[in-house]
């Protein structure tokens, strides 16, 4: 689909969206078409009991004065309510709207808003962006889709008075885009497609954009001692892998880089300790937190982000077989300490395990931001809205709140301590991989803070945000892509502002 910036001018195109403010405020686009019609937009609004409410919509066809088929009106609410987000919302819904109504070209009369707290390049440009965000759909394995469901939309004509700005703005957000079609295509493909050693291949084609990327083979995470993680896809006949990816944008290129780690578990049947069947073929998503962390450094990347960053996922599968780990087993850490694996569907954790300490261990970074999907309890406590986070550092908590707040990816802080610590003490080895019946979010986040030391740290569990059963304004139902635009405003706001 292709997305373009003019000048305000007569539209010309199959549908044409125009915008009413809260008590049926026009905005200029709107009032020169209600006047050129003879009061069309008014009569609607009046029979429609339209107000202007935010995402409200008359769908109108155009009269044979216009050289449109139809236009689309659009309540954007109280214009001093707007901002960046509640744009893109909108963008969202009027492409949710026409995505496959059988227009192709449609324009939108992006008016200047006089009163918000937006410009108007940034009107249009979050427009456009919100209109991306929800044109994604992942139809790679349709064959015989009736063409009244696919989508019809081809090109998005913005109409606003600040074309080069507006450019400039979507331009960078259009790379965060492509971060978040790339995590979303990760999680949605089937676990026969993306499976570690595939992953891998598909990771190495970000060095196109300048990412350096490194491959450690199972043999060489051996000598590492990685016998956590490696524990894990033992019983796989696919090879665990470790990619480390390297974005050296700072000036400085000694700058110690901020560090994204993911989970990569590219299916999870829970392995010995066997998860029901029904629902298990959605655990092709529990390498959401992966996906989050290539899509972002693809992000960081396409717009030439001026930070060193360093983004490590462990790929694995977890499957049972003959040589599958075994609940009781014993294993040993890379950072020495062992586990007692009380149970085998607890594996992210032990994932994450070695490449924390990795990352720590080589890069000494400023910081480390991991994310996994990784614990049912999470969604339990807080649904599909909120990811949960788990820290060590309130300065980064407060930071990574703030961005979240910023890009609609919300984030709430849960508690750890000592006792919940002593929840994952083992009799036999140093610590368990599960704490018991209660605080099951807790305990696995207390199990990862033991392989950070005292590098500032964020565990987000994305358990009930990677994949949604409804759709939201900017997403269909499905992958997210949860996590790319997070770390991507984290990274402007901290290391770029």
């Amino acid at each position: 689909m292709n997305i373009k910036f003019i000048k305000n001018t007569l539209p010309t195109s199959d549908a044409h969206i125009v915008f009413v403010y809260a008590d049926r405020e026009m905005s200029g686009t709107a009032e020169k078409i209600d006047k050129e019609t003879n009061g069309l937009i008014s009569r609607a609004m009046d029979v429609g009991h339209f107000e202007g409410k935010f995402g409200q919509m008359i769908d109108l066809v155009a009269p044979t004065n216009l050289d449109i088929n139809r236009v689309l009106v659009v309540g954007l609410g109280k214009e001093s309510a707007l901002d960046e987000v509640k744009v893109q919302k909108i963008g969202g819904k009027i492409m949710a709207k026409l995505i496959s109504s059988g227009d192709e070209n449609i324009s939108i009369a992006a008016d200047t808003p006089k009163n918000a707290n937006i410009s108007g390049a940034e009107f249009a440009a979050h427009l456009g962006y919100g209109i991306r965000l929800r044109r994604y759909r992942f139809d790679k394995y349709f064959t015989k889709e009736a063409e009244s469901k696919k989508p019809s939309v081809i090109a998005v004509s913005l109409m606003t008075p600040a074309v080069k700005n507006a450019l400039k703005l979507f331009t960078e957000l259009d790379f965060v885009a492509d971060g978040v079609q790339l995590a979303r295509n990760l999680v949605t493909e089937p676990g026969n497609v993306v499976y570690p050693e595939s992953y891998a291949e598909k990771i190495k084609e970000l060095s196109t954009l300048g990412i350096d990327v490194e491959v450690l083979t199972e043999d060489e995470m051996e000598e590492l001692g990685m016998g956590s993680l490696l524990g894990v896809g033992q019983g796989s006949a696919c090879e665990s892998h470790m990619v480390i990816m390297h974005w050296n944008g700072s000036e400085n290129d000694d700058e110690p880089p901020v560090a994204f780690v993911g989970k990569g578990v590219t299916f999870d049947t829970g392995g010995i300790s066997l998860k029901p069947g029904a629902g298990m073929e959605d655990m092709k998503f529990d390498m959401g937190g992966s996906a989050a962390v290539v899509g972002a450094m693809k992000a960081l990347a396409g717009r030439n982000a001026k930070v060193n960053v360093v983004g490590i996922v462990g790929l694995v599968e977890n499957m049972p077989s003959s040589t599958a780990q075994r609940p009781g087993d014993v294993v040993t850490s890379m950072s020495g300490q062992t586990i007692e694996v009380i149970n085998t569907d607890a594996e992210g954790r032990l994932v994450l395990a070695d490449a924390l300490w990795y990352t720590q261990d080589r890069f000494k970074p400023k910081l480390i931001i991991d994310l996994a999907t990784l614990t049912g309890a999470m969604m339990v406590a807080l649904g599909q809205e909120y990811a949960g986070i788990f820290s060590n550092n309130d300065e980064l908590c407060e930071n990574l709140t703030t961005a979240g707040s910023q890009v609609d990816e919300l984030v709430w802080r849960m508690p750890i301590g000592a006792a919940y610590d002593k929840m994952i003490d083992s009799k036999i080895a140093d610590m368990k991989n599960i704490g018991g019946k209660y605080a099951g979010s807790i305990t696995a986040a207390q199990f990862l803070q033991r392989f950070v030391n005292d590098v500032p740290w964020v565990h987000i569990d994305i358990a009930g945000t990677a994949w949604k059963t409804e759709g939201s304004d900017v997403a269909d139902r499905g992958a997210t892509g949860y996590g790319v635009r997070l770390l991507d405003q984290f990274v402007r706001n901290s290391y770029e502002d």
